[in-house]
C-alpha cells in the first residue's frame, strides 16, 4: 500500500503493559520497505539520508544543545569522588570499604553503591579529561533518548510524533543532564522497557536478558528499584482480567504468565549477585526511610514548583493527557495506568524523577499526536536532506565544548586558586568547606581532608551533615566550629554563613577571589596545639 492512499492505524497499547498486541508492521509505520529498482547504491543513499534520519539528527541535536547549555555540563558535585573511587578501584584491586576522604567521619564503614557507574567516567577522564567525561554523558544521554524515540515509534507507527513525544521528554530530562551514575539507571530502564514492548507485541522476547540487566542495574544505581516497582506493576497486570470503565487488563498466556514470573524471580535472585550482599539491595530503603535529611535538603529532591519553566511543562504535560483524553477517549490498561500514575507521582514528588516521568509518558504522548501526518518517501529531498545532516553535525562539532572551556567552567564552580593556595600554604588545622566542594578538593588533593562532600549518606549517619546545616542557619555556630576544632572554613562569597565569619571578630579572612574566601580563626585555638598568627 502506497502512502498517498492513506492508512488507518489501529490504537496499539502502550510501552508499559503486556496485553496481546499486533506487532507493529509496514502496514501501520512510517517505514515502507524498498521497492526492487531502488536496492542499488542510490536506493541505500536515499535511505541513508531519509527525512527520517533527518528528525533523528534534529532530535540529538537538541540533547546536545541542551546538554551544551546546561548547568556545569562535567562539573557536578558528585563526579569528583566518583572519579576518586573508580581510581581506587583500578589501583587497588578493591572496594573501598570505609571513608578515607573526609576528617570527620574518617574510618566509618561506607559503601560505594555505585561503583559500576564510576568506572565509565574514569576511563574517558584517564583518557580524554574532562572531554571524555562529556563525550560519556552525552553518549548515554542520546542511547537512552534514542531507545524512547524507538519505544515512541513503535507504539504508535508515526515517526514524526515519536520525534515530538521524544523532544518532550529531552525537556523533562534535561533536570539530570550531567555526569550522573543515575542516567545509567534510566539507559538500563529503556532497554527494560523495549524488551516488554516485544515480548508484549510479538508474544516472545529475550526475557532471559532482564535478570543480567538487574544484575548489572544493582551494582550500577539504586534506581534499580524504580524499575524493579515498573517491571512488578508489568507482571502483575499481565496476571488478572479487568473491564471497569476505560481501564481494562486481559490476563497473558499461561506459559506467557510463567516465563514473566520467572524473568522476575530471576532478576531479584541477580540483585544479590554484588560485592556487598544484602546491603546493596537494601539501600533504596536506606536512603527513603533512614536518610530525611539528604532528602529534604538536597535540591534535587524537591517537589515540582509549578511557577518555574520545569513546572510549566508538567502543566503542559497534564493539559496534552487531559484534552487528549476529552477529543479521543481511549482505554487504558492496567498496567499503562499504574506506570503512568507511578512515574507521574515521582516526578511531582521529586524533581530528579521528571527524567523518569518523560520516559514513561513519551509513547502515550506519542499516540496522542498520530494525527500528525505520516512520512511521504516519494517527497524525500535527499540533497536537502544530506545538507541538513551535514550541517546539524557540523554544528555539533563546532560548539562541542573543549577542554578549556571545560575546565573554565569547572574553575568557576570550583574553588581551583584557593586549591593552589591551600597547596602553597598547607592548613595546619581541620578545614570546614563548603557541601558542593568535597569531593573536587579531595580528588584534587588526596591528603586534604575534608568537612563533608556530596556522598551525604555517611555524613547523615554520624550527624556531620546535621551540624552542617546548622552552621548554614547560624544555630550555635560557634559550638560546632569548636566541636570539630575547625581552623579554617572555606566558603563561597555569596553564603551568608560567609557574611557572619566576615564580621566576626575570631575569624580572619587569609585568601580571597572571584568566587571563595578562606577564613582563619584567630584568638582561642580549639584544638590547643597551634598559636595564633
Amino acid at each position: 500500500m502506497h502512502p498517498e492512499e492513506g492508512v488507518e492505524k489501529p490504537h496499539t497499547e502502550s510501552l508499559v503493559t503486556v496485553e496481546e498486541a499486533p506487532p507493529a508492521s509496514a502496514e501501520v509505520s512510517d517505514y515502507r520497505p524498498p521497492d526492487a529498482d531502488q536496492l542499488g547504491w542510490r536506493g541505500r543513499y536515499h535511505a541513508s539520508v531519509s527525512f527520517l534520519v533527518v528528525l533523528t539528527f534534529v532530535a540529538l541535536t537538541l540533547i546536545f544543545i541542551l546538554f551544551v547549555t546546561g548547568h556545569g555540563k562535567v562539573a557536578d558535585p558528585d563526579i569528583w569522588w566518583h572519579l576518586h573511587n573508580a581510581d581506587y578501584l583500578v589501583h587497588h584491586h578493591s572496594l573501598p570499604n570505609h571513608d578515607t576522604y573526609s576528617f570527620t567521619v574518617a574510618g566509618h564503614p561506607w559503601m560505594n553503591h555505585e561503583w559500576l557507574a564510576d568506572l565509565p567516567y574514569y576511563f574517558a577522564w584517564r583518557a580524554l579529561g574532562l572531554s571524555g567525561i562529556a563525550a560519556v554523558t552525552f553518549a548515554v544521554l542520546s542511547l537512552i533518548f534514542l531507545g524512547v524515540l524507538c519505544l515512541s515509534y513503535r507504539e504508535c507507527g508515526n515517526y514524526k510524533a515519536a520525534v515530538l513525544a521524544s523532544a518532550y521528554a529531552v525537556f523533562l530530562g534535561r533536570v539530570s543532564f550531567g555526569p550522573r551514575a543515575i542516567l545509567f539507571g534510566y539507559a538500563y530502564l529503556v532497554l527494560l522497557l523495549i524488551v516488554l514492548q516485544a515480548f508484549r507485541q510479538k508474544g516472545h522476547a529475550p526475557l532471559w536478558a532482564i535478570p543480567l540487566l538487574f544484575c548489572l542495574w544493582v551494582n550500577t544505581h539504586g534506581s534499580w528499584f524504580i524499575g524493579m516497582i515498573i517491571f512488578s506493576i508489568i507482571v502483575a497486570a499481565g496476571m488478572v482480567r479487568l473491564k471497569w470503565g476505560l481501564i481494562e487488563s486481559e490476563p497473558r498466556t499461561k506459559p506467557q504468565r510463567r516465563n514473566l514470573l520467572l524473568a522476575w524471580g530471576a532478576s531479584v535472585a541477580c540483585l544479590f549477585v554484588n560485592p556487598f550482599g544484602a546491603r546493596l539491595v537494601f539501600y533504596p530503603l536506606d536512603l527513603a526511610f533512614r536518610q530525611t535529611l539528604n532528602i529534604e535538603h538536597v535540591e534535587e529532591w524537591v517537589s515540582v514548583n509549578f511557577h518555574d519553566a520545569r513546572g510549566k511543562f508538567v502543566i503542559v504535560l497534564l493539559i496534552i493527557l487531559l484534552v487528549g483524553s476529552l477529543l479521543r477517549p481511549r482505554r487504558w490498561t492496567l498496567a499503562e495506568l499504574g506506570v503512568t500514575l507511578f512515574a507521574l507521582y515521582s516526578g511531582l514528588t521529586y524533581i530528579r524523577f521528571l527524567f523518569l516521568l518523560g520516559i514513561a509518558i513519551a509513547p502515550i504522548l506519542a499516540k496522542m499526536l498520530d494525527f500528525v501526518p505520516p512520512y511521504r518517501r516519494e517527497l524525500d529531498t535527499p540533497v536537502i536532506n544530506t545538507f541538513a545532516i551535514l550541517l546539524m553535525i557540523a554544528g555539533m562539532a563546532y560548539y562541542w565544548p573543549r577542554e578549556s572551556q571545560l575546565q573554565r567552567s569547572v574553575d568557576s564552580q570550583y574553588p581551583a586558586q584557593a586549591l593552589s593556595y591551600l597547596q602553597a600554604h598547607p592548613p595546619s588545622g581541620p578545614m570546614v568547606n563548603y557541601y558542593a566542594w568535597g569531593g573536587y578538593l579531595n580528588w584534587k588533593d588526596p591528603d586534604l581532608k575534608v568537612f563533608i562532600d556530596s556522598r551525604a549518606d555517611i555524613f547523615e549517619y554520624t550527624g556531620v551533615l546535621r551540624d552542617y546545616l546548622s552552621l548554614l542557619e547560624f544555630e550555635n555556630p560557634e559550638a560546632i566550629l569548636d566541636k570539630y576544632k575547625a581552623r579554617y572554613v572555606l566558603f563561597p562569597h555569596h553564603e551568608p554563613f560567609t557574611y557572619l565569619l566576615e564580621h566576626d571578630p575570631k575569624w580572619k579572612t587569609v585568601y580571597s577571589d572571584q568566587l571563595s574566601v578562606l577564613f582563619e580563626r584567630i584568638g582561642n585555638d580549639p584544638t590547643g596545639e597551634h598559636s595564633p598568627h
